[in-house]
């Protein structure tokens, strides 16, 4: 039996606009939130706005023993409905551990939600 995913829930704090490649527009998503195992959260995704494409992030886990554990994730997006993207990425860890994370944005809500 496989092992239940956890969950993590961030809120988009803010979202930067900068000129990108061959005329694009790249958007800069800031968030933060809790995951568990991981404490606090705080982080960054990059992509080119669109309905689909990908993207990189990094973060910075403020753990419960005091502790502090980078991240840094490749992945991809698409569409999932009005204003909504389905994400999916691999990331590691400072520490070398690896994780695969699926996600969706609600630009209406201003949420990140993922599974891990």
């Amino acid at each position: 039996m496989a092992a239940e995913k956890q969950s993590g829930a961030y809120k988009i704090t803010s979202v930067t606009f900068t000129p990108g490649p061959a005329n694009s527009v790249l958007a800069q998503v800031n968030f933060e939130g809790t995951a568990p195992g991981y404490g606090t959260v705080l982080g960054t995704d990059t992509c080119v706005v669109g309905k689909s494409g990908t993207y990189s992030g990094c973060s910075a886990c403020y753990l419960e023993n005091g502790e502090i554990s980078t991240y840094t994730a490749q992945g991809k997006y698409e569409s999932s409905g009005h204003h909504k993207w389905r994400l999916q990425e691999v990331g590691q860890f400072s520490d070398g551990r690896t994780v695969e994370v699926e996600g969706e944005i609600d630009l209406a809500a201003r949420t990140l939600t993922t599974k891990y």
